[in-house]
């Protein structure tokens, strides 16, 4: 845990959120004054199941470890350490859902456990539950509010969700809890980026890079300002360092690629996007940069159909890796040559070209 110590107790979720977090059919949980005498002792075997499967799980036993657990809670379905236990497993498998599953059940038996709210909270972003993810996260805030990770995670959240101001709020939170971490400055640049808040965007780039200037990425994002800004001497100056710090970035190369293209510098950017390219030749926009600098050649003198050819190619492989990308697929359609079709061959009517 990160940020201040907390003295007083930690409170109880809000119950409405809490409740939204684990709304399903529940098992009944005794206090222990009205514990009978046999209760008291399936409590004490299913406490020995636990203990058992944390023995096999320091061991690496993760399938005897969960059967333990397993066992512990067909005996005591309140047990809520052993329903944490198995929402840890699940994790580990990548098995998600039952993950879920787990840390419900650990929370509807702990309510004030921190560690299994916030855990249910990062289970469901990771499937993209994003709604889910975000009560979760306050949850896990109203437990402990001094929490770095969930603020940073929750504003996370709220940036997929499109809740840029949210999650503006959120990083603020966290830089105030941890003034020194540089993410925070960084996710912060990017939600200000999208914001057009280029100048406070900046602002807080620089600032990470104060904290932690071994960080590319962050110079690669503060560039992408700058270009916004039409700012493309200074964006490549920054791009340059990106790459002195980390020569194997393909995001770097392929950010250099864009500015240069910007700039007009059409041979450098080529080859630039194919340093990208020969990083991770996956790499979209790579490829939608590449193909555009061929297709203009193409454009210029029509008579270059290899290089059209090349062009549409490089932008099929861009909605290969990247299917979300409506402009590259009109730009296909504008330039990719119909086939003839051979009964309209046999009948003389000419081939559809390609819009121009």
């Amino acid at each position: 845990m990160t940020g201040q110590v907390l003295t007083r107790r930690r409170p109880t979720p809000s119950r409405n959120r809490l409740w939204r977090l684990i709304a399903v059919p529940s098992f009944a949980v005794m206090l222990p004054g009205c514990a009978t005498w046999q209760a008291q002792m399936e409590n004490r075997r299913a406490e020995t199941m636990v203990q058992r499967g944390e023995k096999l799980l320091a061991d690496e036993q993760l399938d005897q470890a969960l059967a333990a657990f397993e066992e512990a809670v067909r005996i005591d379905p309140a047990q809520a350490r052993a329903h944490s236990y198995m929402g840890d497993i699940f994790r580990r498998l990548g098995e998600y859902g039952r993950a879920i599953d787990a840390f419900s059940n650990a929370v509807r038996a702990d309510p004030r456990s921190f560690k299994d709210v916030f855990a249910l909270a990062e289970c469901y972003h990771f499937v993209k539950r994003l709604k889910d993810a975000v009560e979760a996260y306050l949850a896990a805030i109203d437990l402990d509010p001094n929490h770095y990770a969930a603020h940073m995670s929750l504003g996370l959240c709220y940036q997929q969700l499109g809740e840029v101001k949210l999650a503006v709020e959120r990083f603020n939170k966290a830089i105030a809890i941890e003034p020194n971490r540089s993410e925070a400055y960084l996710n912060l640049g990017v939600a200000l980026d999208s914001e057009g808040k280029y100048y406070a965007a900046i602002a807080a780039y620089q600032t990470a890079v104060e904290h932690d200037g071994h960080r590319p990425m962050i110079l690669v994002n503060l560039a992408h300002t700058y270009m916004n800004q039409n700012r493309f001497p200074i964006a490549r100056a920054t791009l340059e360092q990106a790459i002195k710090s980390d020569p194997a970035l393909p995001s770097a190369h392929e950010a250099m690629g864009y500015c240069l293209f910007r700039m007009q510098k059409y041979e450098e950017a080529t080859a630039a996007y194919n340093t990208a390219l020969s990083l991770d030749a996956r790499l979209a926009k790579a490829h939608v940069g590449v193909g555009a600098i061929v297709m203009l050649d193409y454009v210029r003198d029509k008579n270059r159909t290899d290089d059209r050819d090349r062009a549409l190619e490089h932008w099929h492989r861009a909605l290969e890796a990247d299917p979300d990308q409506p402009l590259v697929r009109d730009l296909i359609q504008k330039y990719a040559p119909q086939p003839a079709d051979p009964i309209n061959a046999l009948l003389g009517t000419p081939a559809v070209e390609p819009r121009q």
